[in-house]
This record gives C-alpha cells, structure tokens and sequence, in this order.
C-alpha cells in the first residue's frame, strides 16, 4: 500500500508540475504576443513618418526645381559627383 500512496503522490507533484509549466508557457506567450504587436506598431509609425518626410522632401524639391533649376541642376550634379566618389573607393 505504501507504494500505492508513493505512486499517487509522484502523480500528483507531476501534474502540479504541468498545471505551472503551462502557466509559464501561457504567461510567456502573452508577453511575446504583446511586444510583437509593439514591435509592429512601431514599425507602421515610423513608416508613416518616412511617408511624411518623403513627402516634404518632394514638395521642396519640386519648389526648387520650379524656382531655381540652374542651382537645383548644380546642387544635384555635385550630389552625384559625392556619392559617385563614395561609392568608388
């Protein structure tokens, strides 16, 4: 009878063990869930504030070029000449 009560016992430390694995498991996976919808949120705000600066960006050059080509024409060429140099060493 003892190991009849031994047995039972080692099954009862084995489902308390389980019931708080699965605990661990739950809690760890709402965390993970929340900082992947941080993560994604993230990402959508600072990809709607690239769209904005690009925007920005396209508005003033097209003010420039409409204003001033021949500098805006200079402006870029030495841009190029810049990154060409960049790119070659």
């Amino acid at each position: 009878m003892a190991q009849g009560t031994h047995q039972a016992r080692e099954g009862d430390i084995a489902a308390s063990l389980k019931d708080k694995t699965a605990e661990q498991i739950d809690k760890l996976t709402g965390q993970v869930e929340g900082a992947a919808k941080a993560v994604r949120d993230q990402g959508r705000e600072m990809g709607e504030q690239v769209q904005v600066v690009a925007d920005n960006f396209k508005t003033a050059l097209d003010k420039s070029v409409r204003d001033q080509p021949l500098t805006t024409l200079a402006l870029t060429a030495a841009m190029a000449f810049v990154i060409g140099a960049l790119w070659k060493s």
